[in-house]
């Protein structure tokens, strides 16, 4: 597997979101399941494994931290903090300690190398959470500060007072926003890139159908804009066109889209959630498929052409994003 960096952290190429084993997008795994999953992926040459306290929650970090304690120091763990508590969202000093401490447990390890802020707090001022993350980093806590869903302005901010290593917001084919502010400014500071839902939720994989339905119970695509009926076969033209790209590069549509978000910098690391021991080979092999220029031409032609129907995310979702 090819290695990116993420400021002065070095990776895979591509990373595994393990949300997906334990919450959020169908029936969760067995910890049996999960454990071989993870531990396949390194095997396979994945160094870079994402999770969140909220994922769950928290059994995801506890299944994240069976898999990979016996390889502890040769993988990058990536977690995330104030997501979730008694309050809702909260960035305060006292629970970003309480949220390591606990997460700390949970994968049992005693250092975390990539500590996300999960939502930005507004009622918390960010150089007070980077001020935190700073003293946890000189306790050997933290290894690395990250941002998650921040605007241009707030990583600016936090920058200032302790370096932020990468910033994860969603990106992909269809869900553009952050090259318009974020990506220039993650360039201009050298600071890292993870995109979140690479493959559109699973979307552009093309294995999703315009009658594909999402148990709400499971799923958190069952209060997505973009995932009602109407929306999936009003954007399933997309998924087609990438398809016939994918057809004549001999790849899959997954390859194509992770490929692409690969071209687009090289501090892109994305991190697409894996499930299933076959979404694992085929995202593996995206690293190696490569685009040239009449190739990006082609596919910036597709996007130019198509509008996007729906939102990317449901109203209280988005409601939470850094404004």
């Amino acid at each position: 597997m090819k290695k990116r960096q993420l400021g002065s952290l070095e990776v895979s190429a591509i990373g595994m979101g393990c949300m997906g084993l334990s919450f959020g997008l169908g029936e969760s795994k067995s910890t049996q399941e999960g454990v071989f999953l993870i531990r396949k992926a390194y095997e396979q040459g994945i160094t870079f494994f994402d999770t969140a306290e909220a994922y769950g929650p928290y059994t995801n970090e506890e299944l994240v931290g069976e898999a990979l304690k016996p390889i502890r120091d040769q993988v990058i763990i990536a977690t995330k903090f104030g997501m979730i508590s008694d309050i809702g969202i909260n960035s305060r000093p006292e629970n970003i300690r309480k949220v390591c401490d606990e997460s700390l447990k949970r994968l049992q390890t005693d250092y975390i190398d990539l500590f996300y802020q999960h939502r930005v707090d507004p009622n918390v001022p960010i150089e007070e959470v980077a001020g935190t993350i700073k003293d946890l980093v000189d306790e050997g806590k933290i290894k690395h500060f990250g941002l998650s869903e921040a605007n241009a302005t707030t990583i600016r901010r936090a920058h200032q007072i302790f370096p932020v290593t990468a910033v994860q917001n969603q990106y992909s084919l269809w869900t553009r926003e952050p090259e318009e502010e974020v990506l220039p400014v993650c360039h201009e500071l050298g600071i890292g890139f993870v995109p979140w839902g690479p493959l559109g939720t699973g979307f552009l994989t093309g294995n999703i159908k315009s009658d594909t339905v999402f148990d709400p119970k499971t799923d958190l695509r069952a209060t997505f804009p973009r995932f009602t009926k109407e929306a999936m076969i009003a954007n399933m033209p997309l998924v087609d066109k990438i398809s016939e790209v994918a057809k004549r590069k001999d790849a899959t549509s997954a390859q194509i889209a992770l490929a692409w978000l690969l071209a687009q910098y090289s501090f892109i690391v994305p991190v697409p959630g894996i499930d299933k021991e076959l979404y694992l080979s085929d995202n593996i092999q995206s690293a190696d498929v490569e685009l040239n220029a009449d190739d990006l031409n082609e596919i910036e032609e597709i996007l130019s052409s198509i509008e996007i129907a729906g939102e990317r995310l449901s109203k209280e979702l988005l409601a939470l994003d850094d404004q």
